[in-house]
């Protein structure tokens, strides 16, 4: 992330990793990154990946969380019988690889914060965070500790410090440099983006020093919104990300859409554009907003997070991270842990998506779940997956006008019932078809048996 907050706050601090968030329009300033229903998984199964990624333009991505002709044929992993899934990436199939990666269980997801001090871990892993991203300083020996009694696990830069870690099981990961494809700091301006043969040149030396964790890459904000100017002389260069993405092993980006002042659309358009660049054969996470960066005005409320949250996951990220420092009006770099508001309301996010994580961890299908919304021009958009003989269908109103949604589900009973997740109400479907309304930008999950 880009703000200029964060080079004064830290200027003084090596950071041993990073990641990005811009701020809208201004390339000229300094880097800083970025209910609890259960469920019962089948075991996770990969999809097939497309021989070759999509080097379109975020604008140019289709509308919904997937193009259809995009989609894989393969058998279900859970109970769908001859349902067809998406390409995927993701789960304890593909982590399997990494002996000392992220977790192979189906009940794991990842959720993540960036660049906290691990003397934060307990108090982060009792509101759902499993993962950092980056480390201020030199891990020491009690940061390790503090982490390691958390349960809270930690990619950052592949240093000595951190080779000198490589048979300790909290690490999970190696991160490369922060948002290379944005022009970078040189001679007090900016000059161009890293070229993506740098990345994968980083790649291999990583690599081939520890083939045990995956490296980690995080890109800036242009894969959401084109017309940001902070890629400089290298804007208007899509076809930078699929090189890009062969320097890692796991992609992600940020954008923060109520502090920069975009419609909460670009995150979704983000997600899809990552996985069309990865070729839908690497885990796309992302990284979400949830305090005001720059000042109170720009904080989103809980609504706008947790739409956020499961625009992502509708169109295919695989991780969920949260930026988590305010700037403005004074520096706090554990913001979120500070806010009476957005804690339990982020806590709340996370428990679900953990508790949904089994079945987030098998394929999506690809045509199994469809909606329309009464509102003109804007969408409902649907992920469904199937997992122990029920019917999950995750749904986000993609536009402020509150709205009503009619569904239509495959494969269902003639009669069946709609249980919408942390909710405590339930929807009659009749021949698949069922109906419910929506908040601007709201969420609802459906568990259909």
């Amino acid at each position: 992330m880009h703000r200029t907050a964060l080079s004064f706050v830290l200027g003084a601090l090596p950071l041993v990793a990073g990641l990005g968030c811009s701020s809208t329009g201004d390339p000229n300033t300094a880097t800083s990154p970025t209910g609890t229903d259960g469920a019962v998984a089948d075991a996770a199964a990969d999809g097939a990946a497309p021989a070759d990624a999509s080097t379109a333009p975020p604008d140019a991505a289709p509308d919904g969380p997937r193009d259809a002709s995009a989609a894989t044929s393969a058998a279900d992993a859970g109970d769908a019988g001859a349902d067809e899934t998406l390409p995927w990436a993701g789960g304890s199939s593909y982590y399997a690889k990494w002996p000392h990666g992220p977790s192979t269980s189906p009940s794991f997801f990842p959720i993540s914060v960036w660049l906290q001090s691990p003397s934060n871990a307990a108090a982060y892993a009792a509101i759902g965070i499993n993962q950092y991203i980056g480390l201020y300083n030199t891990p020491t020996t009690a940061d390790f500790t503090s982490l390691t009694s958390a349960s809270v696990r930690v990619a950052f830069d592949q240093s000595s410090v951190g080779l000198a870690h490589v048979g300790d099981p909290i690490v999970f990961g190696w991160t490369q440099q922060d948002e290379p494809d944005n022009a970078q700091p040189i001679d007090g301006g900016y000059g161009p983006c890293v070229a993506p043969s740098t990345i994968q040149g980083i790649y291999a030396t990583f690599t081939s020093k520890d083939p045990s964790r995956p490296v980690f890459l995080n890109v800036g904000q242009a894969v959401a919104v084109p017309t940001w100017p902070g890629r400089g002389s290298c804007s208007a260069q899509p076809q930078d990300y699929p090189k890009y993405f062969q320097g890692a092993d796991i992609v992600s980006f940020d954008v923060y859409p109520v502090n920069d002042g975009y419609d909460l659309g670009v995150v979704a358009k983000g997600v899809d554009f990552l996985g069309q660049s990865a070729g839908y054969a690497k885990p796309v996470w992302n990284w979400i907003e949830c305090t005001g960066i720059n000042g109170p005005s720009g904080k989103p409320t809980p609504a706008q997070v947790k739409a956020e949250v499961w625009m992502s996951i509708i169109h295919g990220s695989m991780g969920i991270g949260y930026f988590v420092h305010q700037f403005a009006p004074t520096f706090d770099e554990r913001a979120l842990l500070d806010d009476a508001v957005m804690k339990p309301a982020v806590a709340a996010i996370n428990a679900q998506i953990t508790s949904l994580a089994p079945v987030l961890n098998t394929p999506p299908l690809k045509a199994a779940a469809s909606a329309t919304s009464s509102a003109a021009g804007e969408s409902i958009d649907v992920m469904a997956r199937r997992s122990a003989g029920a019917t999950y269908v995750f749904a986000v109103a993609m536009g402020s006008t509150p709205a009503t949604g009619s569904f239509q589900v495959t494969k269902l009973p003639a009669a069946a019932t709609a249980d919408v997740l942390g909710e405590s109400r339930q929807i009659p479907v009749s021949g698949g078809a069922f109906t419910d309304t929506f908040a601007g930008w709201g969420v609802h999950l459906y568990r259909i048996q």
